[in-house]
Formats: C-alpha cells, structure tokens, sequence
C-alpha cells in the first residue's frame, strides 16, 4: 500500500512511511486509559497465587511492579509512541477458578493518550504472572488483551461495550 494516503493512520506519512506523530500543538489535557487482559490457567495454579505459596515469592506483587515498569517504558518498546510523563499507574488483579484477570490504569496531563502505556502496562504484568508460575503450569494462555476505557484528547472519550 505505500504510496496511498492512510489519513486515519496517524503514523503513515502521505506516501505511507512511518513517522512519529507531531503532538506540539495539541493541548496539555488529562488522559485516562484502562487496559485489561487475563492469564488462563489450571485452577491449581491459580490457587497457588491466590495463596501466595509459590516458591518463587509474591506472584501479584512481582506482576504489580513489571507492569508499572513496563508501563513508564513504553516509548522504549514501541517505536512511535511519546515518551510521557506518567502521572499514575495501578495494577489490579482478580483471581478466578482458572484465570486471572489483570486491569492497567494511567493516567498523565499531556499532549497524547496512554492507551499503549496501559496495554503494555497490562501485558507485561500477565507475562509476569507466566514467567513465575510456568515452572508449576506451561499450558497458561494471556488473552483478551484490549483498551477497555480511555478519556481526553480530540477524539474524545472510549468506552468498550
């Protein structure tokens, strides 16, 4: 397709090559983003977590702290995305019988959104979860990985159905 005009791509450029997106003259506003995903697993494994006696340590709280980490780091793994100063970040976990649901919120004031800090905040935390538990649980599967809620900037605000 290079060569087309993308103009709801916002990174292509008019002949389809990648940019960075030129944000100086947007306005400073609050920005919002909720991402959430789940991590699939045997009802053992989750059992473990919520009990917290894998040897490994404190699943949820390692999982809490990558993704925080991981959400401030954004810009460094995906090429195109704004450094930003993050204002806040949580983690949230929801143990079920046989998977655990992972929420990501941030929030800035700035120039762009953070939904891709909040995706990767999110996902970062549930490969967290992987990397501690694959030892007592191979089979777990992160899915459902999407922006669930976003406010501020021209487009306005999101909500998933």
């Amino acid at each position: 397709m290079a060569g087309s005009e993308h103009p709801e791509l916002t990174h292509l450029d008019s002949s389809g090559q990648a940019h960075m997106v030129d944000v100086l003259a947007k306005e400073i506003t609050r920005r919002r983003a909720v991402a959430k995903c789940r991590i699939e697993m045997d009802a053992t494994t989750a059992a473990v977590i919520g009990s917290g006696d894998l040897i490994k340590g404190d699943v949820l709280a390692v999982a809490r702290v990558a993704g925080i980490q991981a959400g401030k780091r954004t810009s460094e793994l995906i090429p195109l995305c704004h450094p930003l100063m993050i204002g806040s970040i949580s983690i949230d976990f929801e143990i079920e019988e046989t998977h655990v649901e992972v929420t990501a919120e941030v929030e800035t004031l700035d120039r762009t959104g953070v939904e891709m800090e909040a995706l990767t905040a999110c996902s970062v935390a549930a490969l967290t979860i992987y990397d501690m538990c694959k030892s007592v649980d191979k089979n777990m599967v992160v899915s459902e990985l999407a922006l669930w809620e976003k406010t501020g900037g021209k487009s306005g605000p999101y909500s998933r159905e």
